[in-house]
């Protein structure tokens, strides 16, 4: 298959690295070149291994991401690896930060592995290079792409898969807001004060029964639900026996398989 895809791994959570590092050396067009957990460890192995691509956490001992990605674009005489960094609700201003240094793509915790592997190949295909497509309010390419995909329908069918019932409110709620972030993925860092408000005013109620309706949709599905269909939908990096998601990542996930969904149509 030619030259394989070069990847570090760098997070300060051993198990996460270590699945990550099993997933990633069972693709046979991927390489794990090194593993790193801290920001200087993960200096170290981008300037020996010369990756391709860098899965980077934001906050780490040491050197955070965000002093790595300083780093890496202070080098002159290496080719740039492509960057997925890892981030969690709370990072929005970090988030940011990394952003102006030219993260090529976000990822939220938890997340699918299969979304990852996706957003790897996309990141590392020889083709003409456009800016990078950031996480940003600005995604018309992400949820423009595949019109064949209707993306109403889809997201009904991936909500009946996972079990929430049709008829409880936070069902329309979750609904709405799966389909709003496809459109608009700024709004997951400002969900108390734009989604919930957003999606309140179209049923004509308050924000904070349309957070408790959505918690209440969510509690029902991990308690009726298939436990096959959700680690399926939800991937490997949540333990659904022990973890139910909370809103905001519930909301994520699910726009983001969208998104893959529609790029890949």
């Amino acid at each position: 298959m030619g030259k394989k895809i070069k990847i570090i791994v760098a997070d300060d959570n051993r198990n996460l690295c270590q699945m990550l590092q099993n997933y990633l050396q069972g693709q046979e067009d991927l390489i794990v070149v090194g593993v790193a957990n801290n920001g200087l460890e993960a200096w170290e192995l981008i300037q020996t291994q010369e990756p391709d691509l860098i899965i980077l956490d934001l906050v780490m001992p040491n050197l955070d991401g965000l002093g790595v990605l300083e780093r890496v674009n202070s080098r002159t005489t290496m080719t740039r690896p492509k960057v997925i960094m890892l981030t969690a609700f709370g990072q929005e201003s970090l988030t940011h930060q990394a952003m102006l240094l030219g993260v090529d793509y976000f990822i939220l915790k938890p997340f699918d592995l299969e979304i990852l592997n996706k957003r790897i190949r996309s990141l590392t295909q020889d083709v003409p290079t456009n800016p990078p497509a950031q996480f940003t309010s600005n995604a018309p390419a992400v949820t423009s792409v595949g019109n064949g995909v209707n993306l109403s329908v889809e997201v009904t069918s991936m909500m009946h898969q996972i079990g929430i019932p049709a008829h409880v409110k936070g069902y329309q709620y979750i609904r709405d807001a799966i389909l709003m972030v496809v459109e608009d993925v700024s709004l997951l860092g400002a969900v108390t004060k734009e989604l919930y408000p957003g999606i309140a005013k179209k049923f004509d109620t308050a924000p904070s029964r349309v957070e408790r309706g959505i918690r209440h949709a969510i509690e029902l599905a991990w308690e009726r639900g298939h436990t096959d269909t959700l680690k399926r939908i939800f991937g490997y990096s949540m333990n659904i026996e022990r973890q139910k998601p909370t809103n905001s990542e519930f909301i994520a996930l699910l726009a983001d398989k969208l998104r893959v969904m529609s790029k890949v149509s």
